[in-house]
């Protein structure tokens, strides 16, 4: 048996298998076969001592029972320890109840793979009211990285100086002043209301510091696409151009695009943590020095921690 390797689900395979190449070790696609009535087969490839299965949980349902059958195979196998790379970690938004009788799915989801996986890596994950990432996963490591060093070495080469890079809302604030500050640029947080799932209501404090400039739209998700067009409206009224945006969890339906640059947005680039036709910005390099420890042998955590 081998020390290390990589099993896939096959939504993720290519993105698996360039991280593969970068750590040097053999990636097997886990095979999910459906059956008429909904049920799934989960076969997995040879085990290894430590097992990194890499899935992006984009689309989430379905993916979370491959995996738990995926991990029981491969524990079954011989595999010692299981490592989950989820770039994007789904149901982490609802840690709270906001209504009565409703349930709070980061919990369930996390004392879920905390059950399945020894570790869980993911990249700016969707929290909220959670200050740590170990919090949702207990017993277990978990480890939650910044996407903004691979975004900002990705960006910085091709920025006009005078570019501003807007935050969607309050909430932004972290990820937005990161980026801000590896690029030596400035930053402004926008106002949002939200009216409901897909209709928000976005307004600048100053809207006339961006006249003339040009707006680097910065958001973690980007699902039903309602809060990025309702920044490019604010900031076509505020003068700013050209509007670009950057998101690191491309989640919306690529139909949607034609509509997001009819609202005045000239580009939107995501990063490869959901495969998604915008990616421009590969994580390998981020994922890899992640992994890299459990690759080797050593559980010494990375020099990024």
């Amino acid at each position: 048996m081998s020390h290390a390797a990589i099993h896939s689900l096959p939504s993720s395979a290519r993105d698996a298998a360039r991280l593969a190449g970068q750590l040097n070790v053999m990636m097997y696609e886990i095979e999910v076969h459906r059956f008429p009535d909904g049920e799934v087969r989960v076969t997995v490839g040879p085990a290894a001592t430590t097992i990194i299965v890499y899935a992006s949980l984009d689309r989430p349902n379905d993916k979370l029972v491959a995996l738990l059958f995926a991990a029981e195979a491969l524990r079954r196998g011989g595999a010692q320890r299981l490592v989950l790379m989820a770039p994007y970690l789904c149901y982490m938004r609802q840690d709270t109840a906001f209504q009565r009788g409703e349930a709070i799915s980061q919990k369930v989801v996390g004392r879920l793979l905390a059950g399945a996986f020894d570790r869980v890596v993911t990249v700016d994950a969707h929290l909220h009211r959670t200050k740590d990432i170990r919090e949702v996963f207990p017993g277990i490591a978990a480890d939650n990285l910044p996407a903004m060093s691979a975004v900002a070495d990705a960006l910085r080469a091709g920025l006009d100086p005078r570019t501003v890079i807007i935050g969607p809302d309050a909430e932004s604030r972290p990820w937005v002043s990161d980026l801000a500050g590896r690029l030596g640029l400035h930053y402004v947080l926008a106002q949002k209301t939200r009216r409901g799932d897909c209709s928000v209501e976005i307004k600048f404090e100053f809207p006339h510091v961006l006249s003339g400039r040009p707006a680097l739209v910065v958001d973690d998700i980007v699902s039903s696409g309602g809060t990025v067009e309702a920044c490019a409206t604010a900031l076509v009224r505020a003068g700013a151009y050209p509007i670009d945006v950057v998101v690191t969890h491309a989640l919306f339906p690529m139909e949607l695009s034609d509509q997001l640059l009819a609202s005045g947005i000239r580009s939107i680039r995501s990063t490869s943590s959901v495969p998604h036709p915008t990616n421009a910005i590969v994580l390998d390099s981020l994922l890899a020095e992640a992994l890299r420890a459990e690759i080797n042998g050593s559980l010494e955590r990375p020099s990024w921690v």
